[in-house]
């Protein structure tokens, strides 16, 4: 398994590299970052929070994409992909509010203030948590993936409101809100050629990194449902 290796070093390096590299006014080597108005010592959290709130926009997109080739096809085995994805974006969606909210405790003074964009990411936190009540309170599997697909289909509708709209038409504390004239949007800050290496190189590594787990996950969660099934037929 080269790639693992590979994707191990990767992020070894990315995780090493994104906390040791200094930050300086005046970057004079390679592994010098510079330092962005309004988020200084504080910028390193983007080699983090970024990826994993991506990673949360790319596995809800998987489990809607999913859903729909469910309710198309009739497939339990794209239920079960929409659903180990689903729950990927959960767990990238809490690390993303978890990052962020360390980030807050040293930019803002407390880790939670409400702003737009916290508040946005509490939402589909709740929309999506209600997925899986919906999932665990029905027996039937066809039921189930039918009434969950369809779900999916119309949670993911609030992801780019929540995501992308909300919190830059709104006032905030956050980079890139709308009153914000120091960072602005991550795409917009003025890293140096080193940064950008290291916060793309992150992006690549987690985002590998999901696909690897996504994989894995669903894949258990077919051969539970044969095994389960075999057991019964038994």
């Amino acid at each position: 398994m080269p790639w693992k290796i590979i994707l191990f070093l990767l992020l070894s390096f990315v995780s090493i590299a994104g906390i040791a590299f200094p930050i300086v006014e005046n970057p004079q080597t390679w592994y010098e970052f510079p330092n962005i108005p309004g988020l200084e010592e504080n910028a390193k959290i983007i080699f983090f929070h970024v990826p994993t709130a991506w990673l949360s926009l790319i596995a809800f997109l998987m489990s809607t994409v999913f859903s729909f080739r469910y309710l198309k096809r009739k497939d339990l085995d794209d239920d079960a992909k929409a659903y180990s994805s689903a729950q990927l974006g959960m767990i990238f969606c809490i690390l993303a509010t978890v990052t962020g909210s360390v980030w807050a405790k040293f930019a803002w003074g407390a880790f939670w203030s409400w702003d737009p964009r916290q508040t946005s990411i509490f939402a589909l936190l709740l929309i999506y948590g209600a997925l899986f009540a919906l999932r665990s309170s029905i027996e039937s599997e066809e039921k189930r993936a039918t009434l969950s697909a369809v779900y999916s289909l119309i949670a993911f509708v609030t992801v780019p409101f929540f995501i992308f709209i909300m919190p830059r038409i709104m006032k905030g504390l956050h980079p890139g809100s709308a009153d914000d004239t120091n960072a602005g949007p991550v795409v917009n800050f003025n890293m140096n050629s080193s940064m950008l290496l290291i916060f793309f190189l992150s992006l690549i590594g987690f985002t590998i990194l999901y696909f690897w787990m996504w994989k894995v996950s669903y894949k258990s969660i077919i051969y539970q449902d044969k095994l389960n099934k075999n057991l019964i037929r038994g």
